[in-house]
């Protein structure tokens, strides 16, 4: 035995709940590991454990691949390609041999060991694996024992009849797994924010259902394509649910609110977009609404003007990035692999009065509004046409 033949995945913080919520979101998990499986043609059987879940892939390769891809799932603390072998003194130590068989040369080394179960369990503890495999690492490669910062960790999990020993771990995002939290309509521009935010509710359980409003002649080709394209990014983390764009055809809309609306053009904008997403979470089964709105970010973001818009739906607003720096974002959508989709120009930006208002009042701003605006926004949600994310656009 010298490679990897399975995959070891930790939970993210909701292995610390009841045994009820854990086993109920355990199997949701599952769910979306077997569909990520079936969906990039990995081979490999899922089984859930008390605390981890056992991926059984076929090779070391596939090991690999897959412990790489359910690492990027909401829920996933880490994905780990390890041996599998019987719970003895013998078996882990041959695993460890055919682990320490590539290990580079100068690199300082730890043995890292859980053993869970009652002391008289297993023919040994936690600590004679730790002490005595890392003697034989020293006898076989000649490398030194660092335990403060080592260059490679040889992690042993001892559970029951079976241990599993690995040398590489793939962080996951954590949280909660998706749907375990229902579904959210996400405003979603391709700017650099609304696919954050979204992965943020993603990261909580949340489903989003991505609302793009075309803008008409505002915003073009261009800005479709590019929320499209950071759609198909989130997608690709959430296998098994739907997250076809709605789209919503907004152009009406803002050029009355063009020609009718001055110095709160963008709170009325931002206003209709609300309904329109309301809208469509009515129709397609959403608690919820939410934006990539940051707190004091743009003129329509401030404290006062949120509380304009917030005005116009009835269902909860949720802002994921409330009190996010844009420095943070930025690089939180460079690590999502989102940010180079993100950078095109928006074309809302040619909507924006030269002097827009900071602290508007309601009253003010539905007094400047044309009649009926947000009825015209809320027919157009009702009407958004669900479009595949499998063909250009």
């Amino acid at each position: 035995m010298t490679e990897a033949d399975a995959v070891l995945v930790g939970f993210g913080e909701f292995g610390a709940k009841s045994s009820e919520v854990r086993a109920k979101m355990a199997g949701r998990l599952a769910a979306s590991v077997r569909d990520l499986l079936r969906g990039r043609g990995f081979e490999g059987d899922v089984e859930r454990r008390w605390s981890r879940m056992v991926v059984r892939a076929p090779d070391a390769e596939g090991a690999h691949a897959v412990a790489e891809a359910v690492a990027t799932l909401p829920g996933v603390s880490f994905a780990r390609p390890v041996l599998a072998v019987g719970a003895t003194r013998k078996e882990v130590y041959e695993a460890l041999e055919a682990l320490a068989a590539d290990h580079p040369d100068g690199e300082e080394f730890a043995v890292d060991t859980d053993r869970v179960g009652p002391a008289d369990r297993h023919e040994f503890s936690g600590r004679d694996l730790n002490v005595e495999g890392g003697r034989l690492i020293e006898e076989l490669t000649g490398a030194t024992v660092e335990l403060d910062d080592p260059d490679r960790t040889y992690r042993i999990e001892v559970r029951g009849d079976e241990a599993f020993v690995s040398v590489v771990r793939f962080d996951g995002p954590g949280g909660l797994p998706l749907g375990t939290q229902g579904r959210v309509a996400v405003l979603v521009s391709g700017g650099i924010d609304s696919p954050v935010a979204a992965w943020r509710l993603m990261r909580r359980g949340c489903v989003p259902i991505p609302v793009y409003v075309d803008i008409g002649d505002y915003g073009g080709a261009d800005h479709r394509a590019r929320a499209f394209e950071v759609v198909r990014t989130l997608a690709a983390r959430a296998p098994g649910e739907d997250l076809r764009p709605r789209v919503v055809d907004g152009a009406a809309v803002v050029d009355r609110l063009v020609a009718a609306v001055d110095d709160t053009r963008m709170l009325s904008l931002r206003r209709a977009m609300l309904v329109m997403a309301e809208a469509v979470a009515r129709r397609d089964g959403a608690h919820s609404i939410a934006t990539g709105e940051s707190l004091g970010q743009k003129s329509s973001q401030t404290g006062p003007n949120l509380a304009v818009t917030d005005a116009a739906a009835t269902l909860p607003v949720h802002r994921p990035l409330s009190t996010t720096d844009k420095s943070d974002i930025v690089e939180e959508a460079r690590r999502l692999g989102t940010y180079d989709d993100s950078t095109l120009p928006v074309g809302c930006e040619r909507v924006a009065p030269s002097h827009p208002e900071t602290n508007a009042s309601l009253e003010s701003v539905v007094a400047a509004e044309p009649d009926g605006v947000l009825d015209a926004a809320r027919e157009a949600g009702r009407e958004a046409s669900v479009e595949p994310l499998d063909r250009d656009v």
